[in-house]
C-alpha cells in the first residue's frame, strides 16, 4: 500500500511541472494534458522536483540512517511554551526565506500545493501561484480529497508542520534567530499537504502524542521529523525518541552499534572550545544562538561545528551533513 502510494506521489510531482505552461498562457483549466515550461529560481517546473523529506516504508537504508541520525539528537524535557507567539517564526507562508522555493514570486502554501496535489488548475492572470482546484491523495488518512479554493472550502487540505512551530519552540527553536524560525516554518521538508480535521487533530502534538492514522506513512513521517529535528538542531523528549525509535525499528530500520559522528569527525577532540570547556561535550543542553558565518566560527575556534554544539546552525552547513565549517 505505502508503495502505492509514494508511487502515486511522485508522479503528481512530476505533474506540476506540466502545470506551468497552461497558467502562462492565462488559463486556469486542467493542466494535465499541457508541455511542461522552465521557470528560474522556482523548484517547480525547472527540473528540480522535492517531495517531503520522508522515505517510503520498506526503504531500509532510510530507516536506518534515521535511526543513526535520531542516535545524535540530543534528548531533554520541554521547555515551557512561556513566550510563544507564531508571528516569532516569520509572517506566515512569506515567500522572504532561505529555502527551496524560497524568492520564487509564489508564497510557501501554495508551493506546498503545487508540489501535493494533482490535476491542478490555477487562479487566472497569477502566474500559476495561486491554485484554485486540485486533487490531494492524503498521506495522514490514505484518502482523497478534492481541494477547491475558497472561504469555505480550502481548509479542506492544509499545510501541516510535520514538526510543529510551537514543538519547536519548547525544544531549541527559541535560541534561533528570527531568520532561521522564519525559514524553518516555510523548508518544504518540514512542510505537507494534508487532511485538515487530521492536521486540527494533530495540533502541536510531537510524534510520542500523534501519529497518522494511516499506519503505513508513519515510518516516512518519523523520518522527516528526525530530518528537520536534526537539521534545526532540535532536541527530543525522552518519550518522543522512543516512538520514533519505535516506528523505525518497526519498519525494519537498524540501530547503529556506535556514534558514527565520533568516528567521521575525530577532529573535534582537539578544538580549543571542547578542551577548554569540557561541560559542552557532557550536557545535552539545546545549542546556543548560531555563529553569524564560518568566520566567526573559526575566529572563536569553534570550527567545523556540529549538531547538538554552541554556534550550530543549518546557514552554516551547506551540505547538510551535520558538520559546519569544516574547510
Amino acid at each position: 500500500m505505502a508503495s502505492t502510494a509514494i508511487s502515486r506521489r511522485s508522479v503528481a510531482a512530476v505533474s506540476i511541472g506540466f502545470a506551468a505552461a497552461l497558467v502562462l498562457g492565462g488559463c486556469s483549466t486542467s493542466v494535465a494534458s499541457e508541455p511542461e515550461t522552465t521557470s528560474a529560481g522556482s523548484g517547480i517546473g525547472s527540473g528540480i522536483t522535492t517531495t517531503p523529506a520522508a522515505q517510503p516504508n520498506g526503504d531500509l537504508a532510510a530507516t536506518s540512517t534515521a535511526l543513526t541520525r535520531l542516535a545524535q539528537i540530543p534528548i531533554k524535557g520541554r521547555a515551557p511554551k512561556t513566550g510563544y507567539d507564531r508571528a516569532l517564526f516569520g509572517v506566515a507562508w512569506t515567500d522572504d526565506v532561505d529555502v527551496e522555493f524560497g524568492r520564487n514570486g509564489c508564497d510557501t502554501r501554495n508551493d506546498i500545493l503545487r508540489r501535493d496535489l494533482t490535476d491542478l488548475t490555477f487562479k487566472d492572470g497569477n502566474n500559476r501561484c495561486t491554485v484554485q482546484t486540485g486533487t490531494l491523495d492524503d498521506p495522514y488518512t490514505n484518502t482523497v480529497i478534492s481541494f477547491t479554493r475558497g472561504q469555505d472550502t480550502s481548509s479542506a487540505v492544509q499545510i501541516d508542520h510535520v514538526v510543529a512551530l510551537s514543538d519547536a519552540w519548547q525544544k531549541g527553536a527559541q535560541q534561533l534567530d528570527t531568520q532561521t524560525r522564519t525559514n524553518f516554518a516555510n523548508d518544504p521538508r518540514n512542510l505537507l499537504a494534508s487532511d485538515g480535521p487530521a492536521n486540527q487533530q494533530k495540533s502541536d502534538s510531537d510524534a510520542a502524542s500523534w501519529l497518522p492514522p494511516n499506519k503505513s506513512y508513519r515510518c516516512q513521517y518519523v523520518t522527516a521529523q528526525v530530518e528537520v529535528k536534526a537539521t534545526y538542531g532540535l532536541w527530543v523528549t525522552q518519550a518522543e525518541h522512543d516512538a520514533i525509535a519505535g516506528v523505525l525499528q518497526d519498519c525494519g530500520g537498524t540501530a547503529p552499534t556506535q556514534q558514527p559522528v565520533a568516528t567521521s569527525a575525530p577532529i573535534a577532540t582537539s578544538r580549543p572550545v571542547m578542551t577548554s570547556k569540557p561541560v559542552v561535550t557532557s550536557a545535552p543542553a539545546p545549542v546556543s544562538a548560531p555563529f553569524k558565518n564560518c568566520a566567526a566560527a573559526k575566529a572563536a575556534g569553534a570550527a567545523p561545528v556540529r549538531i547538538g554544539d554552541p554556534g550550530y546552525g543549518p546557514h552554516l552547513d551547506g551540505d547538510g551533513d551535520g558538520v559546519a565549517c569544516e574547510k
